[in-house]
């Protein structure tokens, strides 16, 4: 946690704002210079220098997992790779809709996305919704333009347009409470501000920060915008792998068995108005997942 310093240089007192944190074994300090009298926004710059920070002691480990996994890619015939792109889509498609409240399970999902079997005993509105989500997924691994408010909400639309075609890729005109959040969603009439302030900030932001932070930070945006009438989570989720996708860097599930943590950091983030909550969450969740990428491995 970053903290104030006060200096005396002479008979001047000066404020600096420090962190200290581990990086490549060894214990570094990030200092920021202050001036005479402590800023008021002190909370927003302690947050930076603390971001700063958690994205200097890993950035080697992240770096790591983007060139091992290109390796990996090129090593890989086009069918393998096609293989694991559809393994991922099971365990993504079945944990993303099982957060939201579906009702299959993996061997419903597995069955019905690899072998065409549709689940018994399963409300259609969830089998449909999961071939709307896995049509989704496909568009977005193919997609090559410029992220927009129109191809997320084509993405949206796949989703829905076959149970309630009526919320499909339209941006929500009522308020919404998601049951058991403590979070304060933004109003209709804020909405479309509030998305036009979205696309400002991806463009200004995606070339500066790193793919992996970028994801989250999208991520956590666009979910407490909260546009649409329901999908909200799964199209973030899949917003969050087009950043990494697009620049080279694995995708990442989160588990429905991880749920609890992953609300829990994106409540705290959306209550306190602080990114950095939900942003350790997924940098943490994101290392875990690549541990094998995460040193750089001999040249065969």
């Amino acid at each position: 946690m970053a903290n104030v310093k006060k200096r005396r240089i002479g008979r001047q007192e000066y404020y600096y704002a420090e962190h200290s944190f581990k990086a490549d074994g060894k214990v570094k300090v990030l200092s920021r210079y202050l001036g005479k009298v402590i800023p008021k926004n002190i909370e927003k710059i302690k947050e930076e220098i603390e971001r700063k920070a958690v994205m200097l002691a890993i950035s080697n480990k992240l770096k790591n997992i983007k060139l091992n996994y290109q390796k990996e890619q090129k090593s890989l015939p086009a069918n393998e790779k096609e293989k694991i792109v559809e393994d991922f889509l099971v365990h993504f498609i079945y944990d993303s809709s099982k957060i939201e409240g579906s009702s299959l399970s993996f061997n419903d999902t597995k069955g019905l996305f690899l072998h065409n079997i549709t689940p018994k005993n399963k409300p259609i509105k969830d089998v449909k919704e999961a071939e709307g989500y896995r049509q989704a997924f496909h568009s977005m691994l193919g997609f090559k333009g410029k992220l927009s408010l129109k191809i997320i909400k084509k993405w949206h639309e796949m989703m829905f347009k076959s149970t309630v075609d009526y919320i499909a890729g339209k941006i929500r005109i009522h308020k919404i409470i998601v049951t058991g959040s403590r979070t304060v969603f933004p109003t209709p009439e804020d909405v479309p501000k509030l998305l036009r302030d979205f696309f400002i900030w991806y463009k200004k932001e995606e070339k500066k920060l790193n793919p992996v932070e970028f994801a989250a930070l999208a991520h956590l945006k666009f979910v407490s915008i909260h546009p649409f009438s329901d999908g909200n989570g799964r199209i973030s989720r899949l917003l969050a792998n087009y950043v990494l996708k697009s620049n080279g860097y694995p995708m990442i599930n989160i588990k429905f068995g991880d749920r609890m943590a992953y609300y829990k950091s994106l409540e705290a983030s959306q209550i306190n108005g602080k990114s950095n909550y939900f942003a350790k969450y997924f940098l943490r969740r994101y290392l875990n997942a690549n541990k094998n990428r995460q040193k750089l491995k001999p040249k065969k």
